[in-house]
C-alpha cells in the first residue's frame, strides 16, 4: 500500500482533489490531501516556501507515512521537491504534475524572469498575495464551465512570499525517483529545465492529453497514472 501526499498548486487547496482521492482509497492505498498554509480554510495563516516545505514533511511525519507517493501540481512542485528530499527512506516516488520544480538558490519568480516580474509586480499591487486567475484565463484547458466556475469559486489568493523565497536542495533533484506528468494544452513538452533532468535514469515522462488542472478535467485519468507511479 502506498499512501498518497496530495498538493494542489496555487489558489487551490485539498478540495482540489475531491474527485482523485476516492478512486486511490478504493485502490486499497492511504490518500491525504495537503491544504498549504495561507490558502482555503488555511487562509490568513503566513506563509513563506519554507513554510510550505514544512506544512507537507510535518503531514507526513505526524502520521508517520512510509512508502509516500508525494504528488505536487504546478507551484507546489517547488515545495513538494523540496519535501520529498527531506522525507529521505518514507519516500517511494514524487510526482511533479505539471509543475515547476525547485531550483537551490532560486524562487518561483527568479527562474522565468518575465512571467516572473509580472507575477512580482501582481503580488505588489495586491498587498502581498498573488490574485486568482478569473473564468476565462482557463479557457482551452480542457475543463467544463462547470469546472472552471468551482475552481474560480473556491481559490484563494495565494500568499506572495511563497512565491519570492528561494528553494534550498542539499542534493541534485535528479537522484530522486520521480515522474512528471506532462499537460499537453498547457504546452506540447516539458520546459529545459524538466527536459534536463528527465536525463535521468531515475526520472520518467507522462503525458496527459488535457490541460493544466487534471484533477478536475479528467480525474479517472489521473488516478490511474498515479497509481502506475506507485508500482514504478
Amino acid at each position: 500500500m502506498a499512501e498518497f501526499v496530495l498538493v494542489a498548486g496555487a489558489w487551490l487547496g485539498a478540495w482540489a482533489w475531491d474527485a482523485v482521492a476516492p478512486e486511490l482509497r478504493a485502490a486499497g492505498h492511504g490518500v491525504h490531501p495537503v491544504t498549504l498554509s495561507g490558502l482555503a480554510e488555511r487562509r490568513g495563516v503566513p506563509a513563506g516556501q519554507q513554510t510550505h516545505v514544512r506544512d507537507i514533511v510535518d503531514e507526513i511525519e505526524r502520521r508517520d507515512l512510509r512508502d509516500v507517493v508525494l504528488v505536487g501540481h504546478s507551484y507546489s512542485g517547488i515545495p513538494a521537491g523540496q519535501a520529498a528530499e527531506r522525507i529521505g527512506d518514507r519516500l517511494r516516488r514524487v510526482v511533479f504534475l505539471d509543475s515547476n520544480v525547485p531550483h537551490d538558490g532560486e524562487s518561483f519568480v527568479s527562474v522565468w524572469p518575465p512571467f516572473g516580474e509580472r507575477v512580482r509586480a501582481a503580488i505588489t499591487a495586491n498587498d502581498g498575495f498573488w490574485p486568482p486567475l478569473a473564468a476565462e484565463d482557463y479557457a482551452g484547458q480542457g475543463l467544463t464551465d462547470e469546472q472552471i466556475q468551482r475552481i474560480v469559486a473556491d481559490s484563494t489568493p495565494h500568499p506572495g512570499a511563497t512565491l519570492t523565497e528561494p528553494a534550498t536542495l542539499a542534493r541534485p533533484l535528479g537522484e530522486l525517483p520521480a515522474t512528471y506528468v506532462k499537460c499537453l494544452l498547457d504546452g506540447d513538452e516539458p520546459t529545459p529545465d524538466v527536459a534536463a533532468l528527465l536525463k535521468s535514469d531515475r526520472w520518467r515522462l507522462v503525458e496527459m492529453d488535457t490541460g493544466h488542472w487534471p484533477m478536475f478535467s479528467q480525474p479517472s485519468e489521473l488516478a490511474r497514472i498515479l497509481l502506475d507511479a506507485a508500482d514504478a
